[in-house]
């Protein structure tokens, strides 16, 4: 048994992660999945590339249901912190590995194992640019010919098509944020979505991530260091051939991704998903003017007239996010506090001065700490989690808790305010007062994009989701 447990902050996925402590200190990973079919796909391909000596996360044991499964931990480094810290040491590291992944990482693996499905095929393309197409460009209220612009994405998915060769394991998500930096080192996670595929497709996905904005010499190097090291474990075309089928695959990307950034931004009101979207216009404008979109005779015009509807602000599509986005002169933006404590201890101070929030009473719903099985654990722990959520008292709860926090939260960016407190308090700090402080921030953080500070005051534990 663990003598510690903690719960980590959620990533874009339905999975659960927690770090286990042991005794002397050292840690696992727990991971609690809701497919089994994906969570067989990352321990397939997690002891596959581990055999291969590829630097992965191991896999220590799996739950005989297989939604749940221990893996080695990677620590909390993430490649991402280290680029938006303006560190880009480890780049070329990276981009020297990938090729290693995608080509001993294919030779042997059983593609039947990866999930949704085993190969990129043109179904994956057409899904792909139908999603921008529904998803983004008829949010923006630009004109096109709909059976035209149909036409040229087939036309798109076979050009595509026609590059692919080759049993190589195309990762898909390959991303800064999927790579975590151990003893110096880049370990690749999360590839549990990855399939067979073209080695074009995660150059384009790492190089142009549009969060990332590599300056144009950046991007030259990290795409030499692929290429030289590519060149090293199997025959390729010529730099310039390589480049020009590259380019292909960027211009695809960028496409799909502007269709992700119009569904959680557009539609979900994810303010970070809005605020990449000029830096993927950009890329997109970019590739227009290299001539990537020449002999798409509906598709050219109508990405023409996309990006110029991106080149002034006042012309720009606005999101839902824009009627809550802040209004006063020069707003900081707005930084939600969430505490959980215990009322023998008094209720928290507010630090900030403004003064205000909300202090809520969980007492009235089912207490888990009455139990002998949960006493030693905390409303971030699964038992916990369970228990609570079984019962159902804290989920009707929360419901009404979430209503509230909503309304004011849009209210505060509406007027351009800078701090919001809720507080939650129950017996002890421990279980009900933390499991709501947890699904608030989570909440807040997922639905607008906002830095939510959380301060389980009993637990003597602070982060921030941001």
């Amino acid at each position: 048994m663990p003598c510690k447990v903690e719960r980590l902050p959620g990533a874009g996925s339905n999975r659960v992660y927690y770090r286990l402590y042991a005794e002397d200190g050292t840690s696992v990973i727990g991971v609690v999945g809701t497919s089994v079919e994906e969570n067989n796909a990352f321990i397939t391909l997690s002891r596959h590339f581990s055999s291969k000596h590829l630097p992965v996360p191991c896999v220590l044991q799996v739950s005989d249901d297989g939604l749940r499964y221990l893996q080695t931990d990677l620590g909390n480094r993430s490649l991402f912190e280290e680029i938006k810290a303006g560190d880009y040491s480890h780049l070329k590291a990276t981009m020297r590995i990938l090729p290693r992944l995608q080509v001993e990482g294919g030779e042997g693996l059983d593609f039947s194992v990866c999930y949704p499905q085993p190969e990129f095929d043109k179904y994956n393309v057409m899904f792909d640019l139908n999603y921008f197409k529904y998803c983004f460009l008829k949010a923006t209220g630009v004109d096109f010919h709909e059976m035209r612009l149909q036409r040229d994405f087939e036309q798109l998915a076979d050009d595509l098509l026609a590059l692919c060769s080759g049993s190589y394991f195309m990762y898909r998500d390959f991303q800064s944020r999927n790579v975590m930096l151990k003893d110096g080192e880049p370990y690749f996670i999360d590839y549990q979505g990855g399939r067979k595929g073209p080695l074009y497709y995660d150059v384009a996905s790492f190089v142009w991530q549009a969060s990332a904005q590599y300056p144009a010499e950046v991007k030259a190097m990290l795409i030499d260091e692929y290429y030289d090291s590519l060149k090293q474990l199997v025959a390729v075309e010529s730099k310039d051939t390589f480049l020009e089928n590259l380019r292909l695959f960027v211009f695809f990307r960028t496409l799909q991704v502007l269709g992700a950034y119009g569904f959680r931004g557009y539609f979900e009101r994810k303010k970070h998903f809005i605020d990449s979207i000029p830096a993927a216009i950009d890329n997109l404008s970019a590739l227009i003017s290299e001539g990537v979109a020449d002999g798409y005779n509906e598709l050219k015009p109508t990405l023409l007239a996309l990006v110029e509807k991106f080149r002034t602000k006042e012309n720009a599509p606005k999101s839902q996010y824009d009627q809550v986005a802040p209004k006063a002169d020069n707003p900081k933006p707005l930084v939600v506090r969430v505490n959980s404590f215990s009322f023998k201890q008094g209720i928290p101070q507010d630090e900030s001065g403004n003064g205000g929030g909300y202090v809520f009473d969980c007492r009235s719903t089912h207490n888990p700490g009455r139990y002998a099985e949960y006493k030693q654990l905390t409303g971030l722990d699964e038992p916990v989690i369970k228990f609570l959520e079984d019962d159902g008292e804290i989920t009707t709860y929360l419901e009404s808790v979430f209503r509230l926090a909503d309304h004011h939260v849009e209210r505060f960016m509406q007027r351009g305010f800078s701090d919001l407190m809720f507080s939650f308090g129950c017996t002890g700090g421990q279980h009900r007062s933390v499991y709501c402080a947890q699904h608030l921030a989570e909440h807040l953080h997922s639905k607008y994009g906002i830095k939510v500070h959380v301060n389980h005051i009993a637990q003597t534990r602070t982060y921030d989701f941001e």
